[in-house]
């Protein structure tokens, strides 16, 4: 049974700093891209970032990029984003998820993703 258990979620001050993780089983981890996405109240889901299975490339989304940083362990099945110089409107539930379909520019797309994970919740105040 493919499992995704996230982790690391909590209350910080704009400006501070949180390190997400994602804890894979059930399949073989290092084969396959893990993407980050968020979802605040009332919004889509949205696509923070992926990194592919092997080689470790990364992609972020614009609003993102250069504050928070993925990379993974394969020995320890984990992904992990962290993420610096938050702001309020970082507040969402974040999510980690599978796809099983490689890799593309498709990455910040949910419905291409096959298994996620139960989410974990990050507060940004102001």
């Amino acid at each position: 049974e493919v499992q995704l258990v996230e982790s690391g979620g909590g209350l910080v001050q704009a400006g501070g700093s949180l390190r997400l993780s994602c804890a894979a089983s059930g399949f073989t981890f290092d084969d396959y891209a893990i993407g980050w996405f968020r979802q605040a109240p009332g919004k889509e889901r949205e696509g923070v970032s992926c990194i592919s299975s092997s080689d470790d490339r990364t992609v972020y989304s614009n609003s993102v990029k250069g504050r928070f940083a993925i990379f993974r362990d394969n020995a320890k099945n984990t992904v992990y984003m962290e993420m610096t110089r938050l702001k309020p409107e970082d507040t969402a539930v974040y999510y980690c998820a599978v796809t099983l379909r490689g890799w593309g520019p498709w990455w910040s797309t949910p419905r291409r993703y096959d298994y996620w994970g139960q989410g974990t919740q990050v507060t940004v105040s102001p």
